[in-house]
C-alpha cells in the first residue's frame, strides 16, 4: 500500500514577535535553504499573468523582484533589467549561476534604496509572513523601493483552493508538508512550510493600508489572489 500523502497541519498563531519570528526561521527559511535544489527544479513555467505584466513594461525599465528564488522571472522580458532578491542564499546561488544579477536580502528590510524600481514583483512570497503586521510590511517595503507611479505586482496563496491541499475554510495559518526527492525518488524526508491562506479581499485590504497607493486590478489565479497597485 503507498504511503499517505502528508496533509496540511492549523497553526496556532501569536502575535508575539519572538515567537513570529522563530516560526518563520524555522519553517520558512531553513526548510527553503534545505530544499532550495529539489524546489528549484520544480520551479521553471512562468504564469501568464506574471509573464505578461512583466513584457507590458517599457523598454529600458529597471525592475524588482522580491523573493526571487531560481530567477525564473528574470528574463522573461529582454527588453528590460530586473534585480533578484531573495531570503535564501542557496536559491540565490542557483539564479546567479544562470546568470542573473541576484542579491540575497530580508524582505521586510530591502537592501535597496527608496523610489529605485520602474516595477517591482514579488510572487508567492508575502504569505510567509506570520502575522498581519509583518505582511503589512513587507507589502510596504515593495511600495518603498518603487518609484512614483511605477506599479507593483503581488501574489498570495488563497483559502479557496481547489481540495487537491485538503485545506479547512476555518484555518488561514498551516503548515504545508514539502516531500523531499531525489532524482524523482521520493526520501521520505517532510519538511513543514507556513502559509498564512488568504481569504478574498484581505490582500486588497492591506494595500489600501498604505499611503499613496491605487490598486489597478485583481484577481485569482492558479490558486492564488494576485493584486496590480500602483504609487503615487
Amino acid at each position: 500500500m503507498p504511503p499517505t500523502k502528508p496533509v496540511p497541519t492549523a497553526v496556532t498563531q501569536s502575535n508575539d514577535s519572538f515567537v513570529s519570528e522563530k516560526t518563520e526561521q524555522a519553517h520558512v527559511h531553513d526548510v527553503y535553504e534545505a530544499i532550495a535544489t529539489h524546489f528549484s527544479a520544480t520551479r521553471y513555467k512562468p504564469w501568464p499573468v506574471v509573464e505578461n505584466f512583466l513584457k507590458n513594461m517599457a523598454v529600458g525599465s529597471i525592475g524588482a523582484d522580491i523573493g526571487c528564488g531560481n530567477g525564473k522571472y528574470l528574463d522573461i522580458n529582454k527588453d528590460v533589467i530586473i534585480i533578484g532578491s531573495d531570503r535564501s542564499p542557496t536559491l540565490c546561488q542557483i539564479a546567479h549561476e544562470r546568470g542573473f544579477d541576484i542579491l540575497v536580502g530580508d524582505a521586510l528590510n530591502l537592501p535597496f534604496r527608496s523610489d529605485s524600481f520602474d516595477f517591482v514583483i514579488s510572487i508567492a512570497v508575502i504569505h510567509h509572513f506570520t502575522t498581519e503586521e509583518r505582511r503589512l510590511a513587507a507589502i510596504k517595503e515593495l511600495h518603498r523601493i518603487a518609484l512614483p507611479e511605477s506599479k507593483i505586482l503581488t501574489y498570495v496563496w488563497a483559502l479557496e483552493q481547489s481540495s487537491r491541499r485538503q485545506f479547512s475554510p476555518d484555518h488561514q495559518d498551516v503548515f504545508v508538508p514539502w516531500s523531499m526527492q531525489d532524482q524523482g525518488v521520493t526520501t521520505g524526508k517532510v519538511y513543514q512550510r507556513y502559509y498564512h491562506l488568504f481569504r478574498k479581499g484581505e490582500l486588497e485590504s492591506l494595500i489600501r493600508q498604505i499611503d499613496n497607493t491605487q490598486i489597478i486590478e485583481s484577481g485569482y489565479d492558479k490558486d492564488n489572489w494576485y493584486v496590480i497597485f500602483q504609487k503615487k
